[in-house]
């Protein structure tokens, strides 16, 4: 999505949008890719799941999945 499209969905200008799209591009966690005269904006969700897990893991918390619970084979 681009930040003005975004911006139409929130109550937020579209310099704003653009503006806090910088500090996520900055931060590394979005990738801008010019299209025309718009930037489409993706999500980095490798980085993303890094940043949380690190968040998780300093609280101690095991972030791995649950073993499946199934009942064994007969």
């Amino acid at each position: 999505m681009t930040a003005g499209e975004l911006s139409d969905r929130f109550d937020v200008s579209k310099p704003t949008m653009s503006a806090h799209f910088a500090v996520l591009k900055e931060a590394d966690l979005v990738h801008a890719e010019k299209a025309g005269k718009s930037v489409i904006y993706h999500l980095k969700l490798s980085v993303l799941e890094e940043a949380l897990l690190g968040f998780v893991h300093s609280f101690g918390l095991d972030a791995e999945p649950s073993p499946s619970k199934e009942e064994p084979a007969q």
